[in-house]
Parts: C-alpha cells; structure tokens; sequence
C-alpha cells in the first residue's frame, strides 16, 4: 500500500519570482512546511497576510513522528479551519494508566470538565496531520486567498538587511533570489534558518536512547496511554504504548547509553524487542522506526531582527508529554495576528518582541515539565533512582504517593502570566480565565463559545451589555453578549453576577472587569498591541 508520505503534494513548479530582475519581494516567508509552519502560513492568509512557503521537501514527513494532539492545539485548529478533520480521522482519548513491572500503579483521565467541544487529547500521525493542513491551504488558495507554498524550493543563504532579509533558494532548475519583509524559520529542530544566522540553542542534552517502533497490527489494547516502568519485556528500563488510526501503534523502548544505533534499528532486534512484549506469535508490520535522545533546549530569543523562530527551530523538549508539536502551533497562533498588525502600521515592531517574550515563557515552561519527567523517567544519580523507586513502589499501594509518579506531564495551554499585553484583572473571577489565560470552551446553550471568537479583538459581556463595535488606532473591536449558562458562570463568572472580558485574536484574555466602562476598554486594547 502507498504511504501518504511517499506522494508528492506540493511538487516543484517554476516561479515567476525565478524570472524577475529586480529580486521579487515577498511580505512575509516562511521556511518549513511542517505542522507549524502551515499552521502559521494558514493563520496568516486567513488574516489577509500574503505569505510564501518554502520547502525542501515536497511530501509530508516520513513516518509518524509527532502523533498526540492536545485539546488547546485542537481549538486552535478550529480557528484555521482544519480542526474538525483532524479530530474525525483520530483517535481519541483521555485516559492513561501508569505499570510498575506487571501491576498497574494508577490511572488519570485528562478531561475533568464537561462542556468542551474538543477531547483532551487525539492521535494522528504527523504526516496525517501535515496532509490535512495542506489541504486546508490548498481551499485557501483556491478561495484566492493570499497563499502559497513551494515545493522543492531549499533556502542555502541568507542575510538580514535591517528592512528585509535577503535569501538564496535552490531548486532543480538552479537558484533564485528573494526578499522578505519578515521570515519566519519553521524548519525544524536542526533548523538551517538559525545556523545561517549563528543563533544557538541553550539547555540540557539528555544521554539515554530511546526506540520508537511504529506497527501496523490488529489488537485490543484500548485507546488509552500505556506506561511502563521496569516491564518483565525491557527490565530495568521504560516502555510507552499508544494507538494511532488505521491499525498503527507508537510503541516506545528506553534502551540506554552507549548503544550500538545501526545494531538497534535492524529490523531483527526491533522484532525481538516487540515479540518479548506482545507475544512470540504476535503478526505485525514495521511501519517507521527511529532512536532518540531527549533534548530540553531553546533559544534565548525567538525574535532576531525580521527573521522570527517558531517550533522545533525554536525549541525542543522531550517526546514524553507531548509538547513538541502542541506548544509549536501554540507559537504560530501567537505570532500571526502580531505580525498583520506590524506589517499594516497599526502596532509598531515592539509587538514581535512579545511574541518572543510569551512563547520563551512558554517553552520555559514546557522544558521545566519535561526535564522534569526526564528526570524521573532516567534517573542521572542514585538518590534520584533511590526517589524513584520509591514512589513507584508506594504507588503501587497508596494513592498519595501516585502524584508523584512523572511519566511524562501531558501538554497543557500556557497561560502568559506577566505579559506586558496583560491589562487590568479582577480578583473575583475565576483564576482560570485571568488575564493571559487561553479562554475556556463553554455551551453557551446557542453553539460552542470558543467557535464564536478569534481572528479578531472581540469584547464579551457575560449578562451585561456591550457595543457591537468599538474603533481605537483603525482596530474594529467586535462585541458580543451573552446570557450566562451553567458553563460560562463556572469559568468565567464564578461568584460574580456579571463580567466584561477583552479577548485578543489568539483567543486570549487580554483584560477583564465586572462591568462595561468604554475608556478602560481602551486602555487596555491599547496595551494589547504594545502601544501601553
């Protein structure tokens, strides 16, 4: 059977650009046609940007790769119109259970609340994924929409022009030149982008190897999230087992320090590997294998100039809590309404260096967490492992203990506490939904709350009345009023009997009050686009 991943989607084309003298200019350009890459190139031709893509490659990534998708991502994707198809074609769940030799230690469900319209987490392959975002690129351009992505189109030099980065692009008909208003480097975490411009990554490079066999077979393991600790088939080591659509399977191995990498990927010893786990008689197929390393590191800037770092070339955490791919389209649905603003002289440059400030906060974070989890789940010293062992075995028997127990803290939306962006707040309301906070999806008894916002400044009133529209600087600030349900009094009104809440494009709360005072609503729009 043909894998997606071995057709050609976006083959080369020649370009006009590759005809004109002068050099064509483009507003902005994006370098990778990964998930946040097209995630960002969507984004911003939905805001009316034009944006150019390229990419070396023209197919999807090879093999599954990133395969778990968290619910804020998915809401996200909602907003870029692709979201519903990722969620049918997953599979859903969320539900993990944690194995200490052959006993179960305990088990967590990720979606306490009712109320959402997406679920705590999908599986979908990385190249699935990759496909449908091309799709959704492809409506756009044929909407006429202001978009498009190349093919075979591989960035070899570049420099910063103070005004405009300048780049050199090889193809199989020879190299072109191109200028960019702003660059955006999605091109991975060995990101060509952030060597030609000497920037480098800082943070811990981990020394155990782990295996990654994807398999096709049929089995009844449940759509839950399996995590070993010390498993009778891999002792003294870790395993992780998760489903994919269409019969494929994510199953992990730890297999230490100082391997043998070219031993370790013969199909004969992965096969060894998998019949000790499933069974001597076990039938499958080996879809894609590869070993890693852990990696918690970022850069200490993600905005250098005009050229803007989003993703893996930006930073890297470790596989185990899925906040690779989550917290890189977390990026590019933070840097795209900032960009339209700056390039149509409503916001000055100074709003970029917020996206950089945000997003470092947010990877901080998600290094923090996955350091964490590497920790547990490798243990560098005897103290640590002496911990470690410890928790796993009172796990096994008292609840207090399984908290402790990190296999891996799942994605979660970063909350930008600390913002510059951030304007007034109101004690009263729920903490959840404060000033930098992602908002919170709720029926709101006429659609989900979270389909009616984003893409633009929208203004909420909860049981109080606000105007339709307010106008500051050129910016249409779009209100909207409803009438409190059950969800949207639990998440965004708590004791209080109303509230008012600024939103920015991104879905993020930008400020909020208990009523409706039209200077104050100014004030703050103000300081969500850098001019506070």
């Amino acid at each position: 059977m043909t894998k997606i991943f071995d057709t050609p989607l976006y083959a080369y084309q020649r370009s006009d650009d590759q005809d004109v003298s002068p050099t064509a200019r483009h507003k902005v350009i994006i370098i990778g046609a990964g998930p946040v890459g097209l995630a960002a190139a969507i984004d911003l031709a939905q805001l009316g940007v034009p944006v150019l893509v390229l990419d070396d490659n023209d197919r999807v990534s090879f093999g599954s790769r990133a395969i778990c998708f968290a619910k804020r991502p998915l809401e996200i994707l909602d907003r870029l119109g692709c979201g519903a198809p990722m969620v049918e074609q997953g599979v859903v769940w969320d539900t993990g259970r944690v194995f200490v030799q052959e006993d179960e230690a305990y088990s967590f469900n990720l979606l306490l609340e009712f109320g959402h319209k997406n679920p705590a987490f999908i599986n979908l392959q990385q190249y699935t994924f990759e496909e449908k975002l091309v799709e959704r690129l492809r409506e756009l351009e044929a909407m006429g929409a202001p978009i498009e992505l190349r093919g075979k189109n591989k960035v070899t030099a570049l420099a910063d022009n103070g005004d405009h980065v300048r780049l050199e692009v090889d193809t199989p008909e020879g190299s072109y030149l191109l200028e960019a208003d702003w660059l955006i480097a999605c091109d991975g975490a060995n990101s060509p982008t952030r060597q030609m411009l000497g920037h480098d990554f800082k943070g811990r490079v981990f020394e155990d190897n782990f295996l990654i066999a994807d398999v096709v077979m049929q089995a009844d393991f449940p759509t839950e999230r399996w995590f070993w600790f010390d498993p009778p088939f891999n002792r003294g080591q870790s395993a992780l087992l998760h489903k994919q659509p269409d019969n494929v399977w994510r199953i992990d191995f730890q297999i230490g320090q100082d391997i043998d990498r070219e031993e370790e990927l013969k199909p004969a010893n992965i096969k060894r590997r998998l019949h000790a786990m499933l069974g001597a008689d076990a039938e499958f197929e080996l879809e894609w294998t590869s070993i890693y390393t852990f990696q918690c590191r970022r850069m200490e800037k993600f905005r250098y100039g005009r050229t803007l770092f989003a993703g893996d070339a930006a930073h890297q955490v470790s596989p185990f809590g899925a906040r690779g791919a989550n917290s890189g389209l977390q990026d590019s649905d933070n840097l795209a309404w900032k960009l339209k603003l700056v390039i149509e002289g409503k916001a000055s440059e100074a709003l970029l260096d917020s996206y950089s400030d945000e997003r470092v906060y947010g990877a901080a974070e998600n290094i923090l967490n996955s350091t964490r989890s590497t920790d547990f789940i490798t243990p560098k010293s005897k103290a640590s492992r002496t911990f470690r062992d410890a928790v796993l075995a009172l796990a096994r028997r008292h609840e207090f203990a399984r908290p402790l127990v990190n296999s891996g803290r799942l994605s979660v939306p970063c909350t930008y506490d600390g913002s510059a962006l951030n304007g007034p707040d109101v004690a009263q309301l729920p903490a959840d939904t404060r000033p930098g906070a992602p908002m919170k999806d709720a029926d709101t008894g006429a659609g989900w709350l979270l389909d009616k916002l984003g893409n633009r400044f929208q203004l909420l009133g909860i049981n109080i009345e606000v105007p339709e529209a307010l106008e500051l600087d050129g910016i249409t600030v779009e209100g909207l009023t409803l009438a409190a349900t059950d969800d949207l009094k639990s998440r965004y009104l708590g004791d209080a009997g109303a509230a008012v809440y600024l939103l920015r494009p991104d879905q993020h709360v930008a400020a909020r009050w208990l009523g409706y005072g039209e200077a104050a609503v100014r004030d703050a729009l103000s300081q969500a686009i850098g001019k506070g």
